[in-house]
């Protein structure tokens, strides 16, 4: 989410090729430099290509070659994402696993933060490589499993008045509806808050496990509340028993 008070990213550790075979990764990657830069980057799809381009992201920040430590700006690191993103696919593409295999090596990218001279940034990096800017009008961005979650985001999050506390909470609630009704998605969740212009150090990840008292919380609440709502509603009037 990229909203007036700051910016929020937040991805759960879960991965699956089938109920079989489901496993742990985490899916967020942080680029920081204290006091100048604060990017962080949450993947979605094929584990390979993700687990690529992450390498190939961090890997090339010893070269004196354009990298996520030394790009002017969030846009020209959206850039950088694309292209790796286009040449991981493309080798893979070509090492005899084509579309006649039915191997899908897509992947999303949510990448955003902030570099000192400019203002917080967010951007979803497509499949293709290209991507798109988040607005005001459109101010979060969701890949993988969205749409259990979708609405409770929707029905909340206003860029100029939602609170990063308040956004916080609102994603976990999103989350664990997620985890309710898909298989694919599971704890832990890891969470990371940058307030606009704060620069604060150090920045790092927060996770969310089954064993987190406010979230075992919030679960509780948002499922009794949800009950007492749905039982305060009036019954269709035509309906007589």
């Amino acid at each position: 989410m990229r909203l007036r008070a700051g910016l929020l990213f937040a991805s759960d550790t879960r991965t699956n090729a089938g109920v079989d075979h489901i496993a742990q990764f985490r899916k967020m990657t942080l680029f920081h430099i204290p006091h100048q830069r604060e990017i962080v980057m949450l993947n979605a799809g094929n584990l390979a290509t993700t687990q690529s381009v992450v390498s190939l992201l961090q890997q090339r920040l010893l070269h004196e070659v354009p990298n996520m430590l030394n790009v002017s700006s969030l846009y020209d690191a959206a850039v950088l994402v694309g292209q790796t993103l286009r040449e991981v696919v493309a080798r893979d593409s070509d090492a005899g696993h084509g579309p006649s295999q039915g191997v899908d090596f897509g992947a999303n990218f949510l990448l955003g933060g902030q570099i000192m001279g400019e203002g917080p940034r967010l951007f979803h990096i497509y499949p293709q490589g290209n991507f798109i800017e988040a607005t005001e009008d459109t101010p979060y961005f969701q890949i993988g499993e969205s749409k259990y979650g979708k609405p409770i985001i929707d029905r909340v999050i206003r860029y100029d008045s939602t609170e990063l506390p308040e956004a916080a909470k609102c994603t976990l609630v999103s989350f664990d509806s997620t985890i309710r009704s898909n298989l694919s998605v599971g704890l832990p969740i890891d969470m990371v808050l940058l307030r606009a212009n704060r620069f604060e150090e150090p920045m790092k990840a927060h996770r969310v496990t089954a064993e987190s008292a406010y979230f075992q919380q919030l679960r509780k609440g948002w499922s009794e509340g949800l009950r007492k709502v749905f039982e305060s509603l009036p019954d269709e009037p035509w309906f007589e028993t």
